[in-house]
């Protein structure tokens, strides 16, 4: 993969920040045409750049309120 331009740079911050805008949307942004968006966006997508498209859900929305990760780490162990 060659170096990544200011131009690809920007269309990721772009999609990092919505993942579901548009190629009009993106190439407003970057001014590019909607055609070179899309053509950037798949080679990012097939040298591996953009790994995947995820949904991030708010943990209070499904019923999650905290979650805690704990590591205990014992010092001595007896058998009483």
């Amino acid at each position: 993969m060659e170096a990544l331009d200011k131009i690809d740079r920007l269309i990721l911050r772009s999609l990092q920040a919505d993942g579901r805008a548009t190629y009009d949307q993106i190439s407003e942004q970057v001014s590019l045409s909607p055609s070179a968006v899309l053509r950037r966006v798949k080679r990012l997508e097939d040298t591996g750049v953009i790994d995947r498209y995820v949904a991030l859900v708010k943990p209070e929305a499904v019923g999650l309120g905290l979650t805690a990760y704990l590591n205990v780490r014992l010092e001595k162990h007896t058998e009483s």
